[in-house]
């Protein structure tokens, strides 16, 4: 198991945003954390990675328990849904900083990071202010500066919710080429159902503060956990097929 959660919560001035929630993850495996907003699905990201302290729990990951450990100890990455780009630096700057503030990879950080801007489709930006970027390139940057480090649990919080639907989907396409070339391990937060199932391949469907359904895609479909997975994952998926499919084979 490449990361264990163990009985997690959070508690904020009494409020229990996060209440006993466990799974696991395996290698190289993209398990979307889908639910709405507010359900604490963020707060449970954050914690992951170390933004936040939990109040009770674990987080085990290869076997260590990383509970208390500080970010930079975790060997995970993060992509923020606002990019959290530095504006004032070059997108080559952007991908290359960590790199050159650790020693045993300032040496091979410029090319490092210019392969990985080929790798995302920026080359020709490479020399260009995230602010001259669309919403869509200032993410391929987030991400390029993430795999640069080459962390082997990356964590999204929402990274596409901003952008149009035919960036989305391509940078899909891209977030899943990138799991199986780096056997990555992906943990990505999304509200949206049809972009959970069309990612991942597990799910944790979360109601408010609380884990419901750990399950793949095709079982939650066959086999909801209850009426809450039924009404807001499965039955939303169909009303979104059937005012699709009234269009299915026409043509001009």
């Amino acid at each position: 198991m490449k990361l264990e959660v163990k009985h997690l919560s959070k508690t904020f001035d009494t409020k229990g945003a996060v209440r006993d929630v466990s799974f696991g993850v395996e290698a190289g495996e993209f398990l979307s954390i889908l639910g709405p907003s507010g359900c604490g699905k963020t707060t449970l990201l954050r914690m992951l990675i170390g933004l936040v302290t939990p109040s009770s729990g674990e987080i085990i990951k290869d076997g260590v328990d990383i509970t208390n450990a500080p970010p930079s100890e975790r060997k995970m990455g993060f992509v923020f849904q606002n990019y959290a780009l530095f504006e004032n630096m070059t997108v080559l700057e952007n991908v290359e900083y960590a790199l050159k503030i650790k020693k045993e990879t300032k040496a091979f950080a410029r090319q490092t990071a210019l392969d990985l801007i080929e790798k995302m489709g920026l080359t020709e930006h490479k020399d260009k202010k995230p602010y001259s970027l669309s919403g869509g390139q200032q993410q391929r940057v987030a991400i390029a500066r993430t795999l640069a480090l080459h962390p082997d649990v990356i964590l999204f919080d929402e990274p596409m919710s901003a952008l149009d639907v035919a960036t989305r989907l391509a940078l899909r396409k891209e977030l899943k080429e990138i799991q199986k070339e780096y056997n990555t391990t992906m943990i990505y937060i999304t509200h949206d159902q049809e972009e959970a199932f069309a990612m991942s391949d597990k799910i944790l469907v979360m109601d408010t503060a609380v884990a419901v359904q750990l399950d793949t895609p095709e079982n939650i479909i066959k086999n909801p956990a209850n009426e809450y997975v039924r009404n807001f994952v499965v039955e939303n998926l169909k009303i979104k097929i059937e005012s699709l499919s009234k269009y299915i084979g026409v043509t001009e």
